[in-house]
């Protein structure tokens, strides 16, 4: 009887394997031969969706013999398409040509260092971000940057924290966000925890060590860090992200994009609440963020808004800790403390700060021929707390 079923089953074995197949490939620019990593792939309306790798790959298993429709979009070249019979397995290469239409990168292009530029610098993609997206703040993407230290004054890695680039502080960093400066115009410092959750809608970055090509100012002797918020999605999308970690450390977040309307228009949005207590004593934190983009991206003109705001009720962590308790009380937090009537020592519940920064940014980008392209920006920033 045994014998009977596994010869049955042998014998199903080859229709079950002629029911799967597959489809993979790679996507590349027609005219440099260079992978397009995020290409969005459909299949027969909506039914399949993928995105290529870094290296342009895709694959797509599970198919049936059938007639399939392919569409490939990419933001910035024309869509591709295909109608195809599939009755085993498929291999393709994917050319797409660029369209006559400007891209964010153009925004940025006058802050970003490149192979023929003479500085030392470290480019890190939208997906290599989303790999070490966990909540916490944007100096924690760079902790694994050379000659880059990486602080958090409470220890959870939101709230105040900070990071210095060949001992550097961020005073002597030129810090921008699509080519706006995002330091302080007055004291040249910046504040992380003003952007709770940032690194949720940043597209890319990189960091030049050493005098580097920022345009706000020339304290960049130390490093300049170049953030790009996300460019839009071809296709509408939308995700919800809880997680948690240490120390009652939670992170909520919703974000949304209607994709390009009429192939011109897009908005993106994302709404976070972020909370802590923190490894310092009474090291806690209450953050929450949102951010808003909308723009036109026509054929020779992009112009776009970005509105992004901060609001943050933290405990005050970052006196440090006296070299004599270090060994025995390693979470010690004296902000805040106080002897009563009694002689006890004890402290105040409302050491916080309580403090909302709001960004507003305008930007404008118009090619003018093949090889010239002008650029103009207009931001305004305001903080009160």
């Amino acid at each position: 009887m045994k014998l009977r079923i596994s010869l049955a089953m042998l014998a199903f074995l080859p229709f079950l394997a002629m029911a799967q197949l597959s489809i993979k490939g790679r996507v590349i620019d027609a005219q440099t031969g260079t992978s397009l990593q995020g290409a969005h792939l459909n299949l027969n309306n909506r039914l399949v969706k993928v995105t290529t790798d870094e290296t342009g790959m895709f694959e797509i298993t599970g198919l049936k013999a059938g007639n399939y429709k392919m569409k490939v979009s990419y933001l910035g070249y024309k869509a591709w398409e295909s109608l195809f019979e599939l009755d085993a397995n498929k291999t393709m290469l994917i050319s797409m040509e660029q369209a006559a239409i400007l891209t964010d990168e153009t925004i940025i292009s006058s802050t970003r260092a490149n192979n023929k530029t003479p500085v030392a610098f470290q480019n890190l993609s939208g997906k290599e971000i989303s790999k070490q997206d966990q909540g916490r703040d944007i100096p924690f993407l760079l902790e694994q940057m050379p000659a880059t230290v990486v602080t958090s004054d409470a220890g959870a890695g939101v709230g105040y924290t900070g990071f210095r680039i060949r001992g550097t502080d961020m005073n002597r960093i030129n810090i921008t966000v699509n080519g706006i400066p995002l330091n302080d115009a007055e004291s040249h410092g910046l504040f992380w925890v003003n952007m709770p959750d940032f690194a949720s809608s940043v597209g890319s970055l990189q960091v030049q060590r050493g005098v580097g090509t920022s345009t706000n100012g020339a304290a960049a002797f130390g490093a300049s860090v170049n953030l790009q918020t996300a460019t839009p999605s071809p296709e509408a999308y939308g995700s919800i992200t809880n997680s948690a970690g240490s120390f009652n450390t939670f992170r909520h977040s919703v974000t949304a994009g209607t994709g390009l309307i009429g192939g011109k228009w897009a908005m993106d949005a994302r709404l976070s609440k972020l909370s802590s207590d923190g490894f310092i004593d009474r090291a806690t934190s209450d953050l929450k963020s949102f951010y808003v983009s909308g723009g036109y991206y026509g054929n020779t003109t992009i112009a776009k808004i970005n509105i992004f705001s901060g609001k943050e009720v933290t405990y005050q962590a970052w006196d440090g800790i006296p070299s004599n308790i270090l060994e025995t009380n390693r979470t010690y937090n004296g902000i805040g403390e106080y002897t009563d009537y009694q002689g006890n020592t004890r402290f105040y519940d409302n050491e916080t700060d309580n403090y909302q920064q709001d960004h507003y940014q305008f930007l404008l980008s118009q090619r003018l021929s093949g090889h010239l392209t002008a650029n103009a920006a207009i931001h305004y920033t305001k903080g009160f707390g």
